[in-house]
């Protein structure tokens, strides 16, 4: 018999079981490889003796395995089957590549390496994909160094293909975040733009999946800051806008502005500042502005670790109230925040941490979890995966060759790691990126960055 823990659901299947001392959600100690029709079990004894120790696994699957049942019902989605890491090469003579690895937790080829993707050119430095994968798996992902686009085609979620490439839209440059349209369209920001004076803003694009320019807006215009470089940006259909944050990827200016769009027409309605709090730069490097399940309730963060509440979006005066800070570390910055239901989680560097806030209340958040890496970690680029159960983590330093995932459970928001992604013999938690050959040829370490989780089996 096979008890499979899935929030909750507890399946009985035939396989043949084999001990694991890596055990967890991969069936309480168990390693599993399908069979024909006869159940074999090695060593019964330590198995039965994990699954009474084994906190993890659901007290009826341990009825189930001495005393038999049938199958009960599904009261959970799917998990999902692939993780998809958008990864630079260290060697600069090497093509960057999208990594897939195994993430099937119930499986005994849980976090190995099933194929990589390299694409053209060299020193792209792959950086932000779309933080989830869309409904038509057609994934955008930036080559920011050199302003390129790639469009991968994940139809075949084992095996993904490159699909397209485009380079300058409109003559703006430096794609940074891709988000989707209710149409399904991808809205682009595109951090500059060459004028009279030089450099200048960027703006926002609304490109088809396959990367045709449809409409596009400037980021420009009279009294517009010219250090303003479109940097993310979130989608509000229910107040026909669009917000966007400012800051330049070479972070020389920590300006704290935001612009606010119609979403109908692309016109750029507003720019304003965040107001600084006690601390006074908490509203520099204007981050990743995240939606709340209102439809109409925006949070934003900075790099320098602010946390603002936005008000007046649909309004003449636009304005944004600081609701929590975190520490600063040196040369390290507050990163991407996911929400889910009423939770918000974003990384927290200065505690090598991703932090989860019960945010019911948005304007007094309170952290309810934090989930803890190693003293050398900066933890950057989080998302989550589409059943809510996992959450993958890239960064830099001790993270810098390393992806790591973490456990989130959405009905008290709290964060764990995930000790069974690991390399066989590692100390630390994660699948490194420096020590593998690649399906591609060569065997340079890989440096993630943006990672996404496939769409759950249908």
């Amino acid at each position: 018999m096979r008890f499979v823990e899935k929030v909750g659901e507890v399946r009985l299947c035939c396989y043949e079981a084999l001990y694991n001392t890596k055990y967890g959600r991969q069936g309480a100690g168990l390693s599993w490889q399908p069979i024909s029709a006869t159940l074999y079990v090695r060593s019964p004894a330590q198995a039965r003796a994990k699954l009474f120790t084994s906190w993890r696994l659901p007290f009826r699957a341990i009825l189930l395995l001495f005393f038999g049942a049938t199958p009960l019902k599904a009261q959970s989605k799917a998990w999902s089957d692939f993780l998809y890491v958008w990864t630079g090469s260290a060697d600069t003579t090497q093509p960057d590549f999208l990594a897939v690895f195994d993430v099937r937790p119930t499986d005994y080829r849980y976090g190995r390496l099933v194929t990589t993707v390299p694409v053209p050119g060299l020193k792209n430095r792959p950086h932000h994909t779309e933080h989830e994968m869309p409904a038509d798996r057609r994934l955008f992902a930036n080559g920011f160094r050199s302003g390129s686009t790639f469009i991968f085609d994940m139809t075949d979620p084992a095996q993904p293909r490159l699909d397209g490439q485009l380079g300058d839209v409109a003559g703006m440059m430096h794609p940074h975040c891709f988000l989707r349209l209710p149409n399904g369209n991808v809205l682009a920001t595109f951090q500059m733009q060459h004028d009279s004076l030089g450099v200048a803003p960027g703006g926002l694009a609304e490109l088809t999946d396959r990367g045709v320019l449809v409409r596009h807006a400037s980021a420009n215009g009279a009294g517009v800051d010219q250090r303003i470089r479109p940097y993310s940006a979130v989608i509000i259909p229910k107040l026909d806008r669009i917000l966007s944050t400012t800051t330049d990827m070479d972070g020389k200016d920590a300006i704290p502005s935001l612009q606010l769009w119609r979403l109908s027409d692309l016109r750029l309605l507003k720019t304003f500042d965040l107001p600084q709090g006690p601390r006074g730069d908490e509203a520099g490097l204007t981050a990743e502005p995240r939606l709340l399940a209102d439809g109409k309730t925006v949070l934003v963060s900075t790099f320098d670790c602010g946390l603002y509440l936005l008000t007046g979006l649909d309004g003449p005066s636009p304005a944004g109230q600081l609701v929590s800070s975190f520490p600063r570390k040196k040369d390290t910055y507050c990163a991407i925040p996911i929400i889910v239901g009423h939770y918000y989680l974003v990384t927290v560097p200065a505690w090598h941490a991703v932090v989860s806030l019960d945010i019911s209340n948005p304007a007094k958040p309170r952290e309810v979890s934090r989930v803890e890496l190693g003293p050398e970690d900066v933890p950057h680029w989080i998302a989550i995966e589409p059943n809510h159960r996992r959450v993958v983590i890239t960064g830099y330093a001790d993270l810098k060759n390393r992806v790591v995932i973490a456990n989130f459970d959405e009905t008290t928001g709290r964060l764990t790691i995930d000790e069974t992604f690991r390399e066989a013999g590692a100390t630390q938690p994660g699948m490194r990126m420096d020590n593998k050959s690649w399906p591609h040829g060569g065997s340079a370490p890989g440096i993630p960055h943006g990672a996404v989780f496939s769409l759950m089996p249908e």
